[in-house]
């Protein structure tokens, strides 16, 4: 990955966070994106301080304009883009699906989902420019199964399970691999507003009796990114701590 460029969105905190700081250990310039401004500049301090290389660059996903201009921030910094690692999302409205709002369903469409197509647009269009390239979407164990109260959490994440391997199938002759990872319940953010108790019910989900911890979900992310997984496209990867196998 050594001088290879790197587009994260979300990668203030969490699993973004983890598998930014893994790419730039690992020699790769990473661009920071993410909403929250103060936390990104944190993230790329961080990683500046340990010798990598990082630039932030403030992006709401849900706007095409704003995924347009991240690319062109990444090609106009680094020169090139060699992985994209659309990971970006929120939690969104918990509600079954005749009570979900129709503003709480449009919101976490457009930020699951509709984001990593206009992420993708943009992004395999500089690929085609080097003539390769490697797209990791990060999707959910609910891109695999359902989860009540959690509509359109679960259809976003089918959808870009789906949106993954058309664009693998579509660009795989040009050498740009595009794959999926699925992470069961990771310690991150989106899980704070939950108590003690919810917390406890969702670990015994997990056979492995555990949460997970980013760090695990960025080593797939990186794999999937590097030339070790060079046979792999339209590939779907839970890590889940068996809870698909339940």
């Amino acid at each position: 990955m050594k001088n290879k460029t790197v587009i994260i969105t979300g990668a203030a905190s969490g699993i973004g966070k983890s598998t930014a700081q893994l790419f730039a250990k690992e020699g790769a310039n990473v661009v920071v994106s993410d909403i929250n401004e103060a936390d990104g500049n944190q993230v790329v301090k961080e990683i500046i301080e340990k010798g990598g290389k990082a630039a932030f660059f403030k992006t709401d996903v849900s706007k095409p304009e704003e995924m347009k201009a991240l690319v062109d921030f990444t090609l106009k910094t680094y020169g090139q883009l060699d992985v994209a690692v659309n990971n970006a999302g929120v939690g969104g409205e918990i509600n079954p699906v005749g009570d979900m709002s129709i503003e709480g369903w449009n919101n976490i469409i457009a930020i699951n989902l509709n984001s990593l197509f206009y992420g993708m647009k943009y992004q395999i269009q500089a690929m085609l420019k080097n003539g390769s390239g490697s797209i990791v979407n990060i999707s959910s164990i609910l891109g695999a199964v359902g989860f009540a109260g959690s509509a359109g959490y679960t259809a976003a994440k089918h959808g870009v399970v789906g949106l993954t391997q058309t664009a693998a199938l579509e660009y795989s002759a040009q050498k740009i691999r595009v794959n999926a990872v699925g992470p069961g319940f990771i310690e991150t953010p989106l899980l704070d507003a939950l108590d003690a108790d919810m917390k406890k019910q969702l670990v015994a989900l997990h056979p492995i009796g555990r949460l997970g911890k980013s760090e695990e979900v960025a080593e797939i992310i990186f794999w999937l990114a590097s030339d070790k997984a060079s046979f792999v496209t339209g590939s779907y990867y839970p890590v889940d701590g068996g809870y698909l196998a339940r």
